[in-house]
């Protein structure tokens, strides 16, 4: 188990406070470890796990307390038999219905410490934010970064190279489990279609009730396809159209936000930078898991491209930006990226092969007068940097401890 000091560092702070601790993140994304690493930091620093009480709301042992007033009951009974502080896990407390209200008066009624998980979006949304306004705080778990992904991969496979080793992570992506299959091709892509099929089931189809299926999986396979490649549900529906299918564009927005309130997919807003303001339509959307994609759809190679593009978005939510395509006169850039006011530009490209792409590259930050860094992303090996704008290799970029 790897420490994800990433993570931990965050969440550390608010340890032993009375603020919930809130972790979201996709199906598989190592948010049940996390709650294993805090439990281990808070037995190393004297806390008896006697005090503990850990509930995982998907195993069928508790199927009898995915209900409020049954579950708060049995917490306080619980809790009579602990001396001291009280630390709560509930993991997947989306399974229980109104778990707001048990999470808010437990947090009146006890003494206690209290950390939760859940694979939607939506659980911090509407009521939460009702019953728990400014009590709690949020923290995003997502999948593998490389530099993640390469503390566990680098000891199964120690004749890799670096090259040989991201190759890897392009193929597997991030998801943590994979390292109890040891990256073997064929159990890997069988576990990754797996969480697909689960995440589809469970936090898409059964959360929102979907009553068209066939139309959701064309559409996951429509938006799985064209990760990192601006699209609007207009264009998406007279594509169905084409196929004979008639859908609203609504619906199809809808279901895509399904799919976004799951973590499967992440929406990136275009932004005007000369106006400053955010662009009405044409979102590009990628994928919280590139391994996911390639089990499920194939071609990570052959979309290269877009898939350094998906790598590097998450890699630059996982440190904490926000970000946004940008939009200079004619030109894109792929990534504006904003972190308390201090600012990032990146370009992402498979390869700088010949002179008009390097132009295209370096040229999209013409207009742009600020002295933020700017980056060119690549897999060029050789530094290609020009007019204070830095080219990085994709592996170093990736491992970087800092941008600047």
């Amino acid at each position: 188990m790897i420490k994800r000091e990433l993570y931990m560092s965050r969440i550390r702070p608010f340890i032993g406070g009375e603020l919930i601790k809130v972790m979201t993140g996709i199906r598989r994304s190592g948010k049940s470890v996390m709650l294993d690493l805090i439990k281990e930091e808070l037995v190393e620093s004297g806390i008896d796990s006697a005090q503990f009480i850990s509930i995982n709301f998907e195993d069928m042992r508790y199927a009898y307390l995915c209900n409020a007033q049954v579950l708060h009951e049995e917490i306080l009974h619980r809790a009579e038999t602990i001396q001291g502080k009280v630390y709560l896990f509930f993991d997947e407390i989306q399974e229980v219905k109104d778990w707001e209200k048990c999470i808010n008066s437990l947090r009146v009624a006890l003494d206690c410490d209290i950390y939760i998980t859940g694979s939607n979006a939506k659980l911090l949304s509407g009521e939460l934010a009702t019953y728990l306004g400014g009590r709690y705080v949020e923290f995003v778990i997502y999948p593998f970064s490389f530099a993640e992904f390469l503390e566990l991969y680098q000891p199964i496979a120690p004749q890799a190279s670096i090259q040989q080793c991201f190759q890897k992570y392009l193929l597997s992506g991030g998801m943590p489990y994979l390292a109890n299959l040891r990256y073997a091709e064929e159990p890997s892509r069988q576990y990754l279609t797996d969480v697909f099929n689960s995440v589809q089931l469970k936090d898409i189809v059964q959360r929102n009730k979907v009553r068209d299926v066939d139309l959701l999986g064309r559409i996951l396979a429509y938006v799985m396809a064209n990760v990192g490649t601006t699209f609007s549900a207009t264009s998406l529906s007279k594509f169905f159209k084409n196929e004979q299918r008639t859908v609203a564009p609504e619906t199809i927005l809808n279901y895509i936000k399904y799919c976004c309130d799951a973590f499967l997919f992440y929406q990136v807003k275009r932004q005007d930078l000369q106006g400053k303001q955010i662009l009405a339509s044409n979102e590009k959307y990628y994928i919280a898991d590139h391994g996911i994609r390639e089990a499920v759809f194939g071609g990570n190679m052959r979309d290269i491209n877009l898939i350094l593009e998906n790598i590097v978005y998450l890699e630059l939510l996982r440190r904490g930006y926000e970000v946004t395509v940008g939009r200079t006169g004619d030109k894109e850039i792929d990534f504006v990226c904003d972190k308390r006011g201090e600012k990032l530009y990146v370009q992402v490209i498979y390869l700088l092969a010949s002179e008009e792409t390097v132009n295209r590259e370096f040229g999209a930050y013409d207009s742009i007068r600020d002295n933020f860094p700017k980056y060119v992303v690549s897999l060029d090996e050789f530094d290609m940097s020009r007019n204070g704008i830095k080219h990085r290799n994709i592996r170093d970029f990736l491992l970087a401890e800092e941008w600047n």
